[in-house]
């Protein structure tokens, strides 16, 4: 018995859904099933009850669940003290961050903690929000800056930091390129490129929300998942994208980028910032960067 499987198997007792549970863990669902039969097989009993339509869990899965939150929180915890023991004495910070704050807030952060605290060494992780919780919750990192989800997983904080806000990338070519702002009405007829929910869900459901209240169904096309291809698409004439604004820092010729109308404001509640970290572990390198994060954050989040 494997504490992946343990894991595996908490999630889709929580989401009672194979397909939720792996996106939660950022992994394929025939690799989450196959750990939980794995699971299933060394212990020799049924801990989900399966059909075509739902999943739910036996007696004795609800019997094992508590007893595997207590290994893998046991587990958790034996990881983040010890780690943190050594992070005392070599000085040691470790931060995950999604890549829009790797460009808006990272650099400005580090360079006034670098002057208050010289000795600290600051070790970064660029990742997805649902790849960087794991691994603050096993103590393999001490402070993430992701979007936050709407229900905090147990055991950790967060503080919310800002909104970013949205533009559209356009080819400089086309006729919206001249436009000073953007309207819903100006896309009505725009093939719109979107990255596959599943791999960026928030990125793909920013330019769905866009259109919540429009009278015309947007164009889209999937046809790159990463900013950096998607931008070059836009640079081809594929079409426009809706995106962050830190992307306009992004060296892409013959791209323009647009501000949305103030019409679009709800939008920017689609990209929510927020720094997480472990309750009840005391840090005081962690509460030194925070402290620095929030005397920044009007600066930062102008720039964002």
């Amino acid at each position: 018995m494997e504490l992946n499987q343990l894991r595996c198997f908490i999630a889709v007792a929580d989401e009672l859904h194979f397909g939720h549970a792996a996106q939660k863990l950022d992994m394929l669902p025939s690799t989450l099933g196959r750990y939980v039969r794995l699971l299933e097989e060394t212990l020799g009993i049924r801990l989900l009850a399966r059909s075509t339509r739902n999943v739910s869990l036996t007696p004795h899965g609800q019997l094992f669940l508590d007893e595997a939150r207590d290994i893998v929180g046991g587990a958790d915890r034996l990881v983040q003290h010890f780690q943190k023991l050594g992070r005392q004495q070599g000085g040691k910070l470790r931060i995950g961050t999604i890549d829009s704050t790797a460009v808006s807030l990272i650099p400005q952060i580090l360079h006034a903690f670098r002057s208050a605290h010289p000795d600290v060494e600051i070790q970064i992780v660029e990742d997805k929000s649902s790849r960087l919780l794991p691994k603050l919750q096993s103590g393999h990192l001490d402070l993430i800056f992701i979007r936050p989800a709407e229900r905090l997983r147990e055991g950790l904080e967060s503080r919310f930091l800002f909104y970013e806000d949205i533009v559209l990338a356009m080819s400089d070519r086309h006729p919206l390129a001249r436009l000073h702002e953007i309207h819903v009405e100006d896309l009505a007829d725009i093939p719109l490129i979107v990255p596959q929910r599943r791999v960026r869900p928030h990125s793909h459901d920013l330019t769905l929300n866009l259109f919540q209240n429009a009278n015309f169904k947007p164009q889209l096309v999937q046809i790159g998942d990463e900013k950096q291809t998607i931008l070059n698409m836009v640079a081809a004439e594929i079409g426009g994208a809706v995106m962050p604004r830190w992307v306009t820092r992004m060296s892409v010729p013959n791209v323009r980028f647009i501000p949305l109308a103030k019409g679009c404001e709800h939008v920017r509640e689609m990209l929510p910032v927020a720094a997480v970290w472990l309750k009840g572990i005391r840090d005081e390198t962690r509460d030194s960067m925070m402290a620095i994060v929030m005397r920044e954050l009007e600066k930062a989040s102008e720039q964002g």
